[in-house]
């Protein structure tokens, strides 16, 4: 497949790069003593979930019932980190095959009780990790009473086992070298729940934590068991802001044309929201990302089928017809958007499926 047969906009993956990137952090984690269980959140591909368990991952986290679906035709070991809340969702998890080892992420008793009396009914048994609130403010339970509670109803239900903990800390975004203090109070605070969890005889077996930015730093966490980065496959602009990861350690970009030209200071490109998102950038610069190959160069504006890139900052005139690659804020919500990605393998460029997107229903 030759690069000008694609139609713009793609999803431009360097298959090399990702082999790197996922060698890299399974090294880390072997010369940490940390399990690896990636987040397939990033990627929603059979073929580099396999890439990343033949490199050392223990198993795969999801965040959706389809994702599980899935995954579990290339592991036996699933993490849903996500509370499943609705019959139809724990239905589907239900039907999982009898192989995989399940386990779930919650934070309340509603969650846990409707889980338990599925996998009881269908004579499962799922492994339950409590969800902390760690500074996201987004899920978990907020002390380490509330922790106790939960995981002593765990332990006591037919249908699930207690087995842990589980965290995401999601706050910690400032660049790398200047996470020290943060990973330091993340690190005390989990302590708490584990020592009250310890005091009540419910000791955490599994301490589930991480995410892509603090991914390296993760063996400053004590007692933390295994992570669950995802984006450390692709990398984006946010990650490479924060220091995490190199420009050449970007492996994926969205292919575009250049449209127009027409307004001065400007340039149109065939990708819009609906290729790239409208994610602000994170880190706390402008923009929904730049150019590759003129990183100068931002992408300002976004409607559903036009980039604006601004030139002001540049001496690149492109004309139109000129294909560019853009870097996104953030890689996941890029890849959801597109219907395949093109891997630049060592053999060509190949069409790989994006096997979990979306969520999997058939018609009613």
């Amino acid at each position: 497949m030759k690069q000008q047969t694609v139609e713009t906009p793609a999803a431009l993956v360097d298959l090399g790069r990702v082999e790197r990137n996922v060698a890299r952090i399974a090294a880390y984690c072997r010369s940490h003593a940390l399990a690896w269980r990636p987040h397939v959140k990033t990627h929603k591909s059979r073929r580099l979930a396999r890439l990343e368990l033949e490199a050392g991952a223990v198993g795969l986290t999801v965040a959706t019932p389809f994702e599980a679906e899935v995954m579990s035709e290339v592991t036996d070991d699933l993490l849903l980190a996500y509370p499943p809340v609705g019959p139809e969702k724990l239905a589907r998890l239900m039907a999982l095959p009898d192989t995989v080892r399940l386990s779930v992420a919650l934070d309340s008793v509603e969650a846990l009780e409707a889980m338990a009396a599925a996998a009881a009914a269908k004579g499962r048994s799922v492994q339950v990790l409590v969800e902390l609130d760690v500074g996201a403010r987004r899920v978990g339970v907020a002390t380490p009473g509330e922790a106790v509670s939960l995981a002593g109803k765990a332990a006591d239900l037919p249908g699930v086992t207690y087995g842990g903990v589980a965290f995401y800390p999601g706050h910690i975004r400032q660049p790398e070298s200047e996470q020290g203090a943060a990973l330091s109070e993340l690190s005390a605070l989990v302590g708490r729940f584990r020592e009250a969890l310890e005091r009540a005889g419910l000791p955490p077996r599994v301490v589930s934590g991480g995410s892509t930015p603090t991914a390296f730093g993760s063996h400053l966490v004590e007692a933390l068991t295994e992570i669950r980065p995802g984006t450390c496959i692709f990398h984006d602009r946010d990650i490479v802001q924060m220091g995490v990861a190199g420009w050449n350690e970007l492996a994926y970009t969205v292919v575009a044309t250049v449209v127009s030209t027409a307004v001065p200071g400007r340039a149109a490109i065939d990708a819009g929201s609906k290729a790239l998102s409208k994610e602000s950038f994170r880190s706390g610069a402008s923009g929904f990302g730049v150019l590759y190959d003129h990183p100068e160069v931002e992408l300002v504006s976004l409607s559903e089928e036009h980039g604006v890139l601004d030139l002001g900052r540049t001496d690149w005139r492109p004309t139109v017809g000129d294909r560019v690659r853009v870097v996104p804020n953030h890689v996941c919500v890029s890849v959801n958007l597109q219907d395949r990605l093109l891997v630049q393998t060592h053999d060509g460029l190949e069409a790989w499926p994006i096997d979990a997107r979306g969520r999997g229903l058939s018609p009613s």
